[in-house]
Parts: C-alpha cells; structure tokens; sequence
C-alpha cells in the first residue's frame, strides 16, 4: 500500500484437485452429449448427403450437437465417394438448411466450383440476427428469393428429410447400437447403404 503496508495475506497456491470434475460416459469415450429436438442425450450427430432421388451420397457421424462446421467436410466426403465410385461428374448445387452458415467453408465449397444455397435464417425466425445483414447475407436472401431459389431450396425438405423419417420411423432405427465413432460411423453407413438397396429394389419393381 501507499504508506507501506503489505497488501492482506499471501495468495494461496492453486492445488489441482486429483480427480478432474465434470463427467464421461466410460462404454464410449468418442461420443458427446448431443442436443436432441426433445432434449440431450449420449451419441453421435449423423449427417448425410442425398441427391434428389432420395440416394445416399455420403454418411459421416460426429461428436458435435450443430452442423455448423460441418459443410466442407460432408462436401468433401461426397466428392471421395463420387470418385471412388468412378463419377467423374460434380454436383452443380448444394442445398443445405440454416445450421451449416460457415462462411469459410462456403467460401471453400464455392471455389471448386459448386453453387450453394443455404439460407442465414432460420425457417421460424422472422428478423435477422443481430449484425446478420448487408453483403453476403442479403444476397443470399435476395437469391433464395427468387424463382429459381425458391424451387431449388425447397427441394431439400424433400430430398433429405424422408431420409430420416425412413429410418427412423419406417425402419425403426432410432438409434446406433455400436459404441466408439469408428463403429458407429460403420453402422451408420451401414443403414445407408441399406437405405439405398430398398430404393433401387423398388426402382427395378416399378420398371418390371
């Protein structure tokens, strides 16, 4: 202090404690607790890539809630398997819903030449967020205004969220049974490629 006194007591060392707080699940030290519609709960956050004849692209799990972040990687994993399975061709648009905003990585997915159409709001917010406006963001409401947009955009609620009520309602798979993301991302394309068999075993029974 100002006239030379010492300032209270000495601090007191930080002693970390022996057992670090917080919780893990001890059957699968992968996975995360995600955000569910209803709640939370213990798993792995599936993504999938289809076309517009409902086909699986591409099936990728993650140990994050938010598809944020997760654009360029499920780009990505399409154009392997596109390669892998000899399909020269590239996409021309993607379609993907508010959740998948990242403007580095939609900067990344247009340089190779592929258009995307994701809208900065979502569906049920009727303003902007805050600083959400001018540049970018408008230009993509004004595309997404558009006739052209507005069809393209709307096709996907009906290219990808059959997907999932498919497998889930229809076939009943609600949940992934294997533990560690290893395993869980086999099963999940595991279910995808399935996915895809019943829609070419109907395809061949409509032509027949």
């Amino acid at each position: 202090m100002r006239d030379g006194r010492r300032f209270g007591a000495r601090p007191t060392p930080y002693t970390p404690p022996g057992t670090p707080g917080g919780k893990i699940n001890t059957t699968d030290l992968d996975s995360r607790n995600v955000k569910t519609p209803r709640s939370y709960t213990q798993g792995y956050n599936a993504q999938a890539v289809v076309n517009e004849q409902q086909v699986v692209l591409a099936a990728e799990v993650t140990a994050s809630s938010p598809d944020f972040g997760h654009l360029t990687p499920m780009v990505d994993a399409l154009l392997a398997e596109l390669e892998a399975a000899g399909v020269s061709e590239t996409p021309r648009v993607v379609v993907a819903d508010a959740g998948y905003w990242h403007e580095q990585q939609m900067d990344q997915v247009t340089s190779g030449g592929i258009a995307l159409l994701i809208p900065p709001d979502a569906g049920d917010r009727g303003t902007p967020r805050r600083g959400w406006t001018g540049g970018r963001y408008d230009w993509m409401r004004a595309v997404l205004a558009t006739e052209d947009g507005k069809a393209l955009y709307r096709k996907r609620q009906v290219m990808v969220e059959p997907v999932f009520a498919q497998t889930k309602h229809n076939r009943r798979i609600a949940s992934l049974q294997r533990r560690g993301r290893s395993a869980a991302r086999s099963e999940w394309r595991l279910i995808a490629a399935t996915h895809n068999l019943l829609k070419l075993h109907k395809h061949h029974l409509a032509l027949a």
